[in-house]
């Protein structure tokens, strides 16, 4: 009998991983249960994808049609939002806490470092939130009961968001999650805990799929499992907890940025303003400006502009496909209010830069720091530091992976990894190889209610 459900969100890890001798610990995990290569949903971006794994539904229904969010009635883009009410339709802790059947009623979930789960239903919540004050920034982790964080910092010490994200992002992240992970099967025993483990993220972006780097960040995503292994061993629970292994998406390795905004703004669609000699988008006069994330972007275009925008974008060097339509939006899954009006795929080698300006002295400060929230792009290069300037390069060629493609069955493009200790019925067919991530959720979801 399964009383206990963990499961892991290793960002990067892929089915080959199983055979590659560097993860001994997961892979004797798959042996021992199940695995099959995992396709995510469009986009395969973290928020996106997530959201369809905690649901059981696509974006089109749950809303997350990306890492950010256009604004139009307020001419804003924000990335990485956190609310738990941007997600529009229920996840898994919602089920169960509608559940009111008695084997239910004392179910206890936790959820740990996962996106959009600030004021989520969870029994157990965290996530960061740093607080930004008149002295700077300070650390903070939101959290559910109050002031568990600040009862895990003050066994583990507080968690370093430089760690997480930035020029010094490293597994110290994935490692003070981990033993948060661990001090919350201890003290709270849940019946369910996600827990997200993001290190590998870094070293693909950094250095490629292939690269000594991600070698070593593998051994490291390993040695992180067999821990949470060994603790349900010390608590006893072993035999009564299934481990659930999975990722996100798959990377490609690319070799150049697109700069989706600066080509619309030479087409004249973009417009921006200058301010103290910087210049910022101009989204109330912009007939047409893309929000970009990885591999894909959403276009969003002012009544009248359309069919420009449209031509522009297919002319577009490095671009391989734009959709756009509902017919189209709908075979991906992904015809929501939300969305751009044109949705563009970069070639498999190339990703999205946010970048509009023509010289670099132009480029808002907010460039050259790590800024997640006012950038209206995804910005991998802040994984990087200018040794001499101290500041964010603004040299988008230092990205050597990237991901966000419609994921591909035939080719394997894109396709993440599912691994449970224990079988089940999601793999019906003995030679069924790829399965949904959304099937994954409904799944997860209903062997748990």
């Amino acid at each position: 009998m399964v009383k206990y459900t963990i499961v892991l969100d290793i960002v990067g890890l892929e089915y080959d991983h199983l055979k590659s001798g560097l993860v001994p610990n997961i892979s004797k995990i798959a042996n021992m249960g199940e695995s099959a290569k995992m396709e995510p949903v469009f986009p395969a971006v973290t928020c996106t994808v997530q959201a369809s794994i905690l649901s059981g539904t696509y974006p089109n229904q749950h809303g997350i049609i990306s890492n950010g969010l256009y604004d139009r009635n307020n001419y804003t883009t924000s990335f990485w939002e956190q609310s738990n009410a941007l997600v529009q339709t229920d996840r898994i802790w919602d089920i169960i806490k509608r559940n009111t059947s008695s084997s239910s009623s004392s179910f206890k979930t936790a959820v740990l470092f996962w996106q959009n789960t600030m004021y989520a239903k969870s029994d157990i919540v965290m996530t960061p939130r740093p607080l930004h004050t008149d002295k700077g920034m300070e650390m903070w982790c939101y959290s559910k009961p109050v002031g568990y964080y600040e009862e895990i910092k003050h066994k583990l010490g507080e968690f370093n968001l430089a760690s997480y994200w930035g020029p010094f992002a490293s597994p110290k992240s994935s490692e003070w999650i981990v033993e948060a992970a661990k001090f919350t099967l201890e003290k709270e025993r849940p019946n369910l805990m996600l827990t997200y483990i993001p290190h590998l993220d870094y070293s693909v972006q950094r250095f490629g799929k292939n690269s000594c780097q991600v070698k070593e960040d593998l051994k490291k995503a390993d040695d992180l499992v067999q821990q949470i292994i060994q603790k349900t061993v010390e608590l006893g629970i072993k035999d009564d907890t299934r481990i659930i292994i999975l990722s996100e998406y798959a990377f490609n390795d690319v070799k150049d940025a697109i700069p989706l905004n600066l080509k619309l703004r030479d087409a004249g669609l973009l417009a921006v303003r200058s301010i103290n000699d910087k210049e910022y988008i101009d989204y109330e006069f912009s007939n047409a400006f893309a929000m970009v994330d990885h591999q894909i972007a959403h276009v969003y275009v002012k009544e009248g502009f359309m069919n420009e925008s449209k031509r522009v974008v297919e002319n577009i060097e490095g671009i391989e496909k734009v959709i756009y339509g509902s017919e189209q939006k709908k075979r991906l899954n992904i015809d929501h209010e939300r969305s751009g009006e044109i949705i563009a795929i970069s070639d498999r080698d190339k990703w999205f830069s946010y970048y509009w300006w023509y010289e670099d002295e132009k480029a808002p400060n907010f460039a050259r720091t790590v800024d997640i929230h006012r950038k209206p792009g995804y910005d991998p290069v802040e994984l990087f530091l200018d040794p001499i300037t101290k500041m964010i390069p603004l040299s988008p060629t230092l990205i050597k992976g990237s991901h966000g493609r419609p994921a591909d069955a035939i080719t394997e493009e894109g396709l993440a990894l599912y691994i449970s200790s224990k079988k089940s019925s999601l793999l019906k067919n003995p030679a069924e190889t790829v399965i949904s991530c959304v099937n994954v959720g409904q799944h997860l979801i209903n062997s748990i209610r």
